[in-house]
């Protein structure tokens, strides 16, 4: 497993000095959005705090889509109108 991890972190630090993915900062808003989205939505959805924390910053950062495997962080997503 161990392996496999390091494995994974080498592609991932590959990805990321090509340039496919770009580091950015916390957005400023991001903890204020992530609790308002639990509060509405974490019990009718079953969301967590870092489902609410990954949604607000996507929202924060105007991002056009929401990519993930996590059922919980896409219905999310999709209530409040990111594409999943």
């Amino acid at each position: 497993m161990a392996e496999k991890a390091k494995e994974m972190n080498a592609l991932f630090l590959a990805d990321l000095a090509s340039g496919l993915w770009l580091p950015t900062s916390m957005p400023e808003n991001a903890f204020e959005a992530c609790a308002d989205l639990a509060r509405r939505y974490g019990p009718k959805l079953g969301v967590r705090t870092l489902d609410s924390l990954h949604v607000a910053s996507a929202l924060e950062l105007k991002a056009d889509r929401f990519w993930t495997f996590d059922e919980r962080q896409a219905k999310l997503a999709k209530v409040v109108g990111l594409k999943a």
